[in-house]
């Protein structure tokens, strides 16, 4: 008896978890640290967007990452002045740590002059992009 109470113990723990944990997955943030970075073309290997640059630490085999380029790629196309850059966090690590990557996708707004404005963990949904490009613009 006492074992059972355990494991439903642990499958209601685990499940509180997860919910807790997949609520906030894909959110878009603004992290005190991060006002403090900024990125040049050097770091992104390419020209900032004119208005905003959307930045996306991928890797592998992620499967989340093809969906956010999708959905970071239609947005840069239909904004004017905003670029889409993805960046391999396996082969950039002196710059995942840097910004405190922990995962991917890891998704960055950039303003026009590098600065991070936003930043969401996981796969963000459009609309939520489009409003962090506001703070950006």
């Amino acid at each position: 008896m006492t074992g059972l109470v355990v494991c439903l113990a642990v499958l209601a723990a685990a499940t509180v978890f997860g919910i807790i944990h997949r609520r906030g997955d894909g959110r878009i943030r603004v992290r005190a640290k991060d006002g403090d970075e900024r990125l040049t073309a050097g770091d992104l290997g390419g020209p900032l967007g004119e208005r905003a640059t959307l930045v996306q630490f991928s890797s592998a085999f992620c499967a989340p990452c093809r969906a956010t380029r999708r959905v970071l790629g239609e947005v840069a196309a239909m904004v004017e002045g905003v670029r889409h850059v993805e960046i391999d966090a396996e082969a950039h690590l002196e710059l995942v740590r840097r910004l405190g990557v922990l995962k991917t996708p890891t998704v960055l707004v950039l303003d026009a002059g590098g600065s991070v404005v936003r930043r969401a963990v996981g796969q963000p949904r459009r609309a939520d992009v489009i409003a962090a490009l506001g703070a950006a613009v």
